[in-house]
Formats: structure tokens, C-alpha cells, sequence
């Protein structure tokens, strides 16, 4: 079995993983859920439609979510270390993750929306509510099950671009995979760092899954 140091060093990287993921998922929404909001609500079809702005956005968060992640973290290298001062570690992969993540939640967002049964919107309107009251009130209670779904699967988008990080020395489950199961060709701690991402993926997707079955009002 492993040492102690081997075992220390798999905890020490279950814990900075955790951290990037969780801390890069919270700021990726604090960006993307009000930008998928913005597309929705300024579509041609949507409550308060400009299609100027809405064009914009669309085109910024398809840049975005065209550049392979391991191309952006390379490309952010010199703005991740304005930020926080340097490239290597666990918070300077946080950079990278949000920004390249946003966009993908953006749409994400968008699309949970977009399911919303127009009819209720529409009441809404004859009622005589804001924009905002549709956002806050209708929008996004109607769409609280997709939106979760979505977040669950945001959640692990951005625990696999975590992994990639390893390659840059950003801590966390990837570097160690990289460095002991990659370079030192010891392949019974990569086949461990596997099955712990595997397990915490599960752990994501069933508590994701767990959350929409409360909310969904149709079960």
C-alpha cells in the first residue's frame, strides 16, 4: 500500500481541488448566471429585447467557449499573475477557471430559461409585472430544476478543467496524476487520482439529481 507521505499527499490534493472547484464554480455563476439572464431577457423574442446588446454578449461568451481550455489557461498566464501574483498553485488556476467557465454557464442558464412555458410569461405581463418581478419571480422559480441540472453539470466541467491544470503546477488531483502516475510512471497513483475524480463526479451528479427531484413541482 502507499506511505503515509503518498497518502498525505492524495489528501493534500482531494482538499486544493475541492477548493478550485468549489471557489471557481461559485465566482463562475456570480458571472454567468446574470449574462445567461441577459440573453434571455434581451433576445428578439424575450421581455425587454435589444438586440445590439444581446449580439454583443452572444459573441463574446462564444469566443470564450471556443478556445480550448488548455489553450486559454496558457493565453491568461500573464493576466492570472496580475491578479494573484502567480501562475502556479491552486488560486491562480481559480483565474482561468472562472473566466473560461462563465461562458459555458452563460448558456447553460440561457437554455434553462428558454424552457420556460411562455404562457406563464405572458401572464405575467397581463398582470402587469416588471421585467425584473419576471426575472426574479417567474424565470427563474419555473426554471429552478433545469437550472440545478445545469449547475451540477457546470460543477463538473470545471472539476475536469481543474485536472488540467496539473500540467501548469496548479495543485490538486491533476498535478499529482501528472507528476507520480505521467513522469514517474508509478501508474497505481494515477489509477487512485482516477478513481476519487471519478467518485466525487458521482457525489456532484447525485446530489445535483437529489436537489432537482425536490424542486421539480411536476414529481
Amino acid at each position: 500500500m502507499f506511505s503515509r507521505a503518498v497518502l498525505e499527499m492524495i489528501g493534500k490534493g482531494i482538499l486544493e481541488t475541492l477548493y478550485m472547484t468549489v471557489l471557481s464554480s461559485v465566482l463562475a455563476y456570480i458571472l454567468g448566471l446574470p449574462l445567461g439572464i441577459v440573453l434571455v431577457v434581451t433576445d428578439k423574442e424575450g421581455i425587454a429585447p435589444m438586440l445590439t446588446i444581446n449580439r454583443i454578449i452572444g459573441v463574446i461568451v462564444n469566443i470564450f467557449r471556443s478556445i480550448p481550455f488548455v489553450i486559454l489557461l496558457v493565453a491568461l498566464m500573464p493576466f492570472t499573475r496580475l491578479v494573484v501574483g502567480t501562475t502556479l498553485g491552486p488560486n491562480a488556476l481559480v483565474v482561468p477557471l472562472v473566466i473560461g467557465s462563465a461562458p459555458y454557464i452563460a448558456r447553460l442558464v440561457e437554455s434553462s430559461l428558454k424552457e420556460v412555458d411562455h404562457g406563464i410569461i405572458e401572464a405575467a405581463k397581463s398582470m402587469g409585472a416588471s421585467p425584473v418581478q419576471i426575472v426574479f419571480k417567474v424565470l427563474l422559480p419555473e426554471a429552478k430544476p433545469s437550472l440545478i441540472m445545469g449547475g451540477a453539470i457546470a460543477v463538473i466541467t470545471i472539476l475536469s478543467y481543474s485536472a488540467m491544470g496539473g500540467f501548469v503546477g496548479a495543485g490538486g488531483l491533476g498535478t499529482l496524476a501528472i507528476n507520480y502516475g505521467y513522469y514517474r510512471y508509478q501508474a497505481d497513483i494515477m489509477l487512485v487520482t482516477v478513481a476519487i475524480l471519478v467518485l466525487i463526479v458521482q457525489g456532484v451528479q447525485e446530489l445535483g439529481g437529489r436537489l432537482v427531484r425536490r424542486s421539480d413541482k411536476r414529481l
